[in-house]
Order: C-alpha cells, then sequence, then structure tokens
C-alpha cells in the first residue's frame, strides 16, 4: 500500500482533481460537491439545480443527486465551488445568491476542513408557477 503525503492531490490522466488528501483524508470533488448541494436545498427562494445530466441519473435510480449543478475545483487546502441554480419567481435573487454563498461556504468549511475561496452563483432562470396546473387543481378540488 503506497503512503500519500499529507496535502497531496491524486489526479486523473487529463489533469482533472478527483480527490485531495487533508490530514490524510481524501475527500473528493464529488463529496465537497454533495455537501454543498445539501446546504443549497435548505435556501428559500431556490427551485432547483440546473446544470449536466444528473436528471437522468434521479430518474433511473430514484435518488435525488444532490451534485447535481455544482462544480468544484479542489486545490490542496481551498476549494472553489461554483453553483447553478433556477430561483422561485418572486425571490430576490442577490439575497437568495448571498445566502448560498454564505451557507455553502460555512457547510464546506465544517465538513472536509477545506477553505472555501469562492462561491459562484449561476441563476440559469426562474421557475414561474403554472396557471394551468393551479385552474386543474381547483376543479378536481371542486368535484
Amino acid at each position: 500500500m503506497e503512503e500519500k503525503e499529507e496535502g497531496e492531490i491524486i489526479t486523473q490522466e487529463n489533469g482533472e482533481i478527483v480527490e485531495t488528501s487533508v490530514d490524510g483524508l481524501k475527500i473528493s470533488n464529488d463529496a465537497v460537491a454533495t455537501y454543498a448541494g445539501i446546504a443549497i436545498s435548505e435556501v428559500q427562494g431556490v427551485y432547483g439545480m440546473s446544470g449536466g445530466f444528473a436528471g437522468i441519473t434521479e430518474a433511473i435510480s430514484g435518488k435525488k443527486n444532490f451534485s447535481k449543478g455544482i462544480k468544484v475545483d479542489v486545490t490542496e487546502k481551498t476549494a472553489k465551488i461554483d453553483v447553478s441554480i433556477v430561483v422561485e419567481y418572486g425571490a430576490r435573487i442577490p439575497d437568495v445568491a448571498f445566502e448560498i454563498q454564505s451557507i455553502v461556504k460555512k457547510s464546506v468549511e465544517s465538513m472536509t476542513g477545506l477553505k472555501v475561496s469562492e462561491v459562484n452563483v449561476h441563476v440559469n432562470g426562474v421557475h414561474m408557477a403554472n396557471t394551468d396546473d393551479k385552474e386543474e387543481n381547483e376543479e378536481n378540488i371542486e368535484e
């Protein structure tokens, strides 16, 4: 078994970092993305995550993919996180983005020991409640 030095980064052939070692622990990018995704799921005004093929995976497996729409770049002791979201109509976008930045930074730093240098929030859309769905629900209630 090969011993790894503290802070050593393990990379794939294409140079993408797949996991890093902090104080002897190996932390994958997917783990960091999952922590960020769980934290984002608690923020009011976020309708959902956007980006990637995670929706297909969720449909097949039936499991929720918390890392959908999250890109993580981990260096020796820092992490840069990019988040792509869809906000709910009526939510104040700057407030939602600030809340995401603070909760993701706090969550990832406390769970992994990495210092989060950036949390970039990309708003890719606004979800508006479908009025047709409301009318159908009202008709079903009346019957």
